[in-house]
C-alpha cells in the first residue's frame, strides 16, 4: 500500500543515497574497476549539452504519485544497469555510450487511424512532459528510485488513435550489431521485444521516459525512449523504442521467447510469487538502504490492480 503521509521528493539531502556508497554485493567489484563516478558524469553533461531537447528539462515533477524512500543516487542508478544489447554485466554503461541517438525515429504502427514515423526531438516536444518518481523493481530481487521524465503512452495513444479492434501494443528496439555487441550473441532473439495489453498502456502510470534525473535520459538508460510500467518488473520496461505496433493479437516478449517458463506476458509484481530460481519476497535496495520487503505491484496496486479483474486465470506474476 502506498504511503501518502509524505511526499517521495520532501527528503532532506541527508537522506539521499551517497554518490560514494557501491551498488551492491553484485556490482561491486566490477563498478569500482570500470566506472569512475567523475568520468561517467562528464560523459553524462557531454551527451545532454549535445541533445536537441537539452532545453527542456528539467520539467515540473506530477505530485499524483509518492514514494516512501529515498531517491536512488543519480551515479549509481547510472552505472547499474541490465542492457543485454551491450552485454549481460550491470556494468554496460561505458558500452552504451556506442549507441548513436540521433537521428532517430520512432515508427507507430498497425491498428490506429494516423500511422507515422515521427523524428524522435518532434516527438519530445510535442508531447506534455512530467517528472514522475517512481519505484523501479527488477525480477532479478533488486530496486531503485528513479525520477523519470517523459509522457503517458495515453497522450501518443491520443495523437495515433488506436482502432477498436487494438488490442496489445508491441514495441521493439534497435536490430543493430555492429555498435551493439551483445546483439552478437547466439543465445539471444533479436530485437527485444515487449507488450502491453491495450488498457494497462492507457493507464496515467505507464509512461515513456526521455529523461532522468532532470536531464535527457543517458544512453545506459535507454535513450533516447524507453518504456517505464512501475507496477511489472523491470525487464517488461524495453529500451531504445524504434517501433510501437497496435495490434490484435498479444505479441511474445524478448524472455518470454527465451525462458517462458520463467518470464511471462504480465510480470506483475508480486512478493508471494517466488520466481523459479529465487523468492521475490524481498528486494536489495541498490546503493544502499539493505533488503527490503517487496509490494504488490510494486506499491501501486490502489491504482492497478483494477486492471486485472476478470483476468484471474492468467498467469498475472512472472
Amino acid at each position: 500500500m502506498l504511503i501518502k503521509s509524505k511526499r517521495g521528493w520532501e527528503l532532506p539531502e541527508s537522506a539521499v543515497t551517497p554518490e560514494n556508497i557501491f551498488l551492491s554485493r553484485r556490482g561491486l567489484m566490477a563498478a569500482g574497476a570500470g566506472f569512475a563516478a567523475a568520468g561517467l558524469a562528464g560523459r553524462a553533461e557531454a551527451q545532454g549539452a549535445a541533445d536537441p531537447t537539452a532545453d527542456l528539462y528539467p520539467v515540473r515533477r506530477n505530485e499524483t504519485y509518492t514514494v516512501e524512500r529515498p531517491l536512488t543516487a543519480e551515479n549509481v542508478a547510472g552505472n547499474y544497469n541490465n542492457f543485454y544489447e551491450f552485454g549481460t554485466s550491470k556494468q554496460v554503461a561505458r558500452a552504451a555510450q556506442a549507441l548513436p541517438i540521433r537521428p532517430w525515429t520512432v515508427k507507430i504502427d498497425g491498428l490506429v487511424e494516423k500511422p507515422q514515423t515521427i523524428d524522435i526531438d518532434k516527438l519530445i516536444r510535442a508531447m506534455p512532459l512530467e517528472e514522475r518518481v517512481y519505484r523501479f523493481r527488477c525480477v532479478e530481487a533488486w530496486g531503485m528510485t528513479v525520477p523519470w521524465t517523459g509522457f503517458p503512452i495515453k497522450a501518443l495513444m491520443d495523437m495515433v488513435q488506436p482502432q477498436g479492434s487494438a488490442k496489445y501494443l508491441r514495441m521493439e528496439t534497435f536490430d543493430t550489431q555492429s555498435w551493439a555487441p551483445g546483439m552478437r550473441s547466439p543465445w539471444y532473439s533479436w530485437p527485444y521485444v515487449e507488450g502491453l495489453a491495450i488498457d494497462e498502456a492507457a493507464h496515467d502510470l505507464a509512461i515513456l521516459v526521455t529523461g532522468t534525473y532532470g536531464k535527457p535520459v543517458p544512453r545506459q538508460h535507454g535513450a533516447p525512449l524507453r518504456l517505464i510500467v512501475p507496477w511489472k518488473y523491470g525487464f517488461k520496461s524495453v529500451k531504445s523504442i524504434v517501433r510501437i505496433s497496435f495490434t490484435e493479437q498479444r505479441p511474445q516478449s524478448f524472455w518470454e521467447r527465451l525462458q517462458g517458463g520463467e518470464y511471462g506476458f504480465w510480470a506483475n509484481v508480486n512478493p508471494a510469487v517466488a520466481h523459479p530460481r529465487w523468492s521475490q519476497a524481498t528486494e536489495e535496495l541498490i546503493g544502499g538502504g539493505g533488503r527490503v520487503p517487496t509490494q504488490l505491484f510494486n506499491g501501486y496496486g490502489e491504482y492497478v490492480a483494477p486492471l486485472y479483474r476478470g483476468r484471474e486465470r492468467e498467469r498475472l506474476w512472472a
